[in-house]
């Protein structure tokens, strides 16, 4: 078996295969900030700037999107919590919704979401290794892209093989990411000791280039919202989670707030060294970065609201399911229950993001929406349909046992080890000691 899984006995009854949990507090502080910081902070902030308008602004679209993700992770805890099962918004919604919703998530998230963004991430984490190489020229086309492959081939090989290694790896990349922009908010600082901090001051910060409608901060938030995903993508891993009782609140806590300070501070790092034209005028912050994405789609922040308006559309969704469970189970053991104002507020959000974003750019969004449409025949070509003949069957059983062995994956059985220890914990957590109730 691989490192990720083990055999347990189920007293009286046949042996299980479940996942080890290997996940302690600070690998999951690092799988949060590991997963939220990455190419984005080096490409949103122009999209945000262009949309506000003004420094002071953009300023605080930043602060707000990471008060925006606190929101979800909180839902998503009590979500994690309650529905114990490692898949994330894809095990809540079929879960809620039945297997169709949950199938249209993951055929979005699998089409475009984690591709495109993974695909980012590599590119971006290519030239900049080979800048030094190139260092009065863009990297060559096809110097970076090998470089993407191997290395997402590598870490595609590590996660399939070891929980354990995949999360050293995830700490290390995580530290050196910290320590990159730590760095770049250290010469802010000392930018700003210097006085160099004139875009800054109140009359310059809110000296507006042109007036931002609701359409543009709509849009200002989706760029930012680019820089934030991944804030979720702790729940994927929920049953490898020590205690996810009480480190996934934990991790949420610690992340979400140390991201958005890391973040603000970066953007004003970038105003003492650069005025708002010179940061406009450049397709990313720190590196022109032309992707063959790009080159098919568009540019790069039509990719991002693309990608924004689709990830904001199933955080929405997941959501909404928690209120429907609500309502649905009100008696179910929750050993988190946040605030039912929590997840409201961030619906009335989540509304007035997706409104005037289709309002603003009704191509974008249509697009986005048809292709997650697209999988509803697959749905019931592929799922629905039972009586397929045996031929596609056996194809498909085929294909489906050569996946598991190349990812040393096996289908979830019942009766997890997280559902029997909520159980377990159902009679021994008083009342009192459960956070974020009602």
């Amino acid at each position: 078996m691989a490192g990720g899984e083990q055999r347990g006995e189920r007293p009286g009854g046949p042996a299980r295969v479940a996942l080890q949990k290997e996940i302690g507090l600070g690998s999951a502080c690092a799988i949060i900030i590991g997963n939220i910081i990455g190419s984005g902070i080096f490409i949103s902030p122009k999209g945000v700037l262009e949309h506000t308008g003004s420094v002071g602004l953009a300023l605080i679209i930043w602060v707000l999107g990471g008060g925006v993700a606190a929101l979800g992770s909180l839902c998503y805890a009590e979500l994690g919590v309650t529905i114990p099962k490692s898949g994330g918004d894809y095990s809540y919604v079929t879960e809620i919704f039945g297997g169709l919703a949950g199938f249209l998530l993951l055929w979005s998230a699998v089409l475009i979401m984690y591709p495109t963004s993974l695909a980012v991430i590599a590119l971006t984490f290519s030239n900049y290794v080979l800048q030094p190489v190139f260092p009065n020229c863009i990297p060559p086309y096809n110097a970076s892209r090998i470089l993407s492959m191997v290395c997402l081939l590598l870490l595609t090989w590590v996660n399939s093989s070891s929980v354990r290694w995949a999360t050293r790896i995830q700490d290390i990349f995580t530290a050196g990411k910290l320590l990159a922009l730590a760095l770049i908010i250290t010469v802010g600082f000392i930018q700003i000791f210097k006085g160099n901090y004139e875009e800054l001051t109140p009359s310059k910060a809110f000296n507006f280039w042109m007036t931002p409608s609701v359409g543009h901060l709509a849009l200002a938030f989706l760029q930012g919202s680019f820089a934030f995903s991944g804030w979720n993508f702790l729940n994927y891993v929920t049953e490898e989670l020590v205690d996810p009782r009480r480190n996934l609140p934990r991790a949420i806590f610690i992340s979400i707030p140390l991201v958005t300070f890391v973040y603000t501070f970066t953007n004003i790092a970038y105003f003492t060294a650069m005025s708002p034209q010179e940061l406009l005028s450049s397709n990313a912050v720190a590196v022109c970065l032309a992707t063959l994405i790009i080159m098919l789609v568009g540019d790069t922040y039509t990719l991002i609201n693309y990608v924004s308006f689709i990830n904001y559309l199933c955080y929405g969704v997941t959501i909404i399911g928690l209120i429907v469970l609500r309502w649905k189970k009100p008696k179910i053991f929750r050993p988190i229950k946040v605030n039912l104002l929590i997840p409201v507020t961030y619906l009335a959000f989540w509304a007035f993001l997706l409104i005037f974003s289709i309002y603003s750019e009704p191509v974008v969004c249509g697009v986005g929406l048809i292709i997650i449409l697209t999988g509803v025949p697959v749905f019931f070509l592929g799922v629905y349909w039972r009586n397929k003949p045996k031929c596609v069957n056996r194809l498909t059983e085929s294909v489906t046992c050569w996946g598991q062995k190349l990812c040393f994956v096996v289908y979830p059985q019942d009766g997890v080890p997280e559902e029997d220890e909520v159980s377990a914990a159902r009679s021994q957590v008083p009342a009192s000691e459960t956070s974020l109730r009602k």
